[in-house]
């Protein structure tokens, strides 16, 4: 077993965290020898449980349950700040054309290990990720994840009309390339496959019909698309499937709602929306830098929380603006205090904090599993220096309050926070 002793962050609640200020993280392998949080909690009443092992000092330093990014577009790397008049064209001109790249074996080696080393310098350790419409680059990206020991999530993209040569897929081998994934990589060490319909738009009735199929027969494995990011998206679905109730109904349609599904954005969605999310149990995975980015509009929090779907923040590079988990709770803030559009809020740090960490764990199913410090978790975390900068050490050296030390963190961090990211039978350091 290994322990470290530092300042401890985690949820004994939802959305409701814990700071040991002199606290002991002790982590050991379980049944099947995988490294699991074995006890956390006051050093003063854990250690005289521990007395013969090797403690770790991290003085001024905090642990805290590594981040769970629920949205994120693997090969996107390099379309990440590229200008555009909205999404429908910023598909057009910069997502596509990367997206056929990946048809390259070599290519795909490159992009899936900067990818990981990028999640991991930033504190991400589980992450739910769009690959292309190539199998290849779904081998490559869950073959680096197994090496790095990284728990993902990721799937092939379905899209077989409206798109482009070199990302348009043929109806029947997609579905049948989909099946051989999940036989290949669903539940294998760390990993999970996801059905990956990229959105309503792009896939023909029988390709969204054959999802729902290939759901139903694969109960335990992920669903993940994008639904009301943009209105004019909104539109063209409406104008696609004029007898539907809303765009979401339409994956409803197709089987394609239910525990384990989660679908970007949902911007442009009503509360009967909203209970169909609840009542199935699909979950929003809220992208608050690509929606500003974008111009797609703002999360409604009040009308989440007031109709109790489930919901966790999501990077969604490269419409998102930056691999930080940081910097995605602060735009999260920012579109929770808008209040022209919807109901304005103040998003509590602990809320931004759990959202991206146990929270966006309890929506993608992984409750108990990720995203939190508590005993059985697997034992993923980071180290955070709060005095990474200047001034941020000013400012968390005056905190007089937990939320007031994470609200700063959110604020004034970035990368150089992430003093190291150690992941569940594997420590990656975070710096170059």
């Amino acid at each position: 077993m290994k322990a470290w002793r530092a300042s401890l962050l985690r949820f004994p609640e939802p959305a409701q965290a814990v700071l040991e200020t002199d606290g002991l993280l002790v982590v050991g392998p379980d049944s099947a020898g995988r490294q699991v949080v074995q006890a956390a909690g006051k050093y003063s009443a854990l250690a005289p449980r521990f007395p013969d092992l090797d403690i770790s000092p991290l003085p001024g330093r905090i642990i805290a349950p590594g981040f769970v990014d629920m949205h994120i577009h693997y090969p996107q790397l390099d379309v990440i700040g590229s200008p555009a008049e909205g999404l429908l064209p910023w598909l057009e001109n910069y997502t596509f054309p990367h997206e056929s790249r990946f048809s390259d074996a070599a290519h795909n080696s490159e992009a899936a290990a900067f990818f990981v080393d990028e999640l991991l310098r930033h504190g991400v350790t589980t992450a739910l990720a769009f690959a292309t419409s190539h199998p290849a680059s779904v081998n490559a990206l869950l073959g680096e994840a197994q090496r790095r020991s990284l728990r993902m999530i990721a799937g092939k993209v379905l899209q077989d009309q409206h798109s482009p040569d070199g990302v348009r897929d043929e109806t029947e081998q997609s579905l049948l390339d989909s099946e051989a994934l999940i036989t290949r990589w669903h539940g294998l060490d760390r990993l999970g496959y996801a059905i990956t319909p990229r959105f309503v738009p792009s896939c023909s009735e029988a390709q969204l019909r054959g999802a729902g199929e290939l759901a139903a027969r694969y109960a335990d494995v992920w669903i993940q698309s994008h639904v009301a990011e943009n209105k004019d998206e909104v539109a063209w679905v409406r104008a696609l499937y004029p007898q539907a109730r809303s765009y979401l109904s339409v994956y409803e349609q197709f089987g394609l709602l239910r525990p384990r599904a989660v679908y970007a954005h949902c911007i442009h969605i009503d509360d009967e929306d909203r209970a169909l999310m609840r009542g199935t149990g699909t979950a929003a995975a809220v992208s608050p830098t690509s929606n500003l980015f974008l111009g797609s509009g703002f999360f409604d929090y009040q009308a989440a929380d007031r109709t109790g779907f489930l919901y966790g923040l999501a990077s969604d590079v490269g419409g998102g603006t930056s691999f930080s988990p940081f910097h995605t709770m602060l735009a999260a803030y920012y579109v929770g205090r808008e209040g022209q559009t919807k109901a304005g809020l103040s998003l509590s740090p602990q809320h931004l904090w759990w959202q991206h960490t146990g929270g966006a764990a309890r929506a993608l199913g992984l409750e108990g599993v990720v995203g939190n410090l508590l005993p059985g978790c697997e034992a993923d975390f980071v180290v955070l220096n709060p005095q990474a900068t200047p001034l941020l050490a000013r400012k968390t050296a005056q905190a007089a309050s937990l939320d007031e030390l994470l609200f700063a963190l959110i604020v004034l961090g970035d990368d150089r926070v992430i003093e190291n990211t150690v992941i569940s039978q594997a420590e990656s350091a975070s710096g170059p």
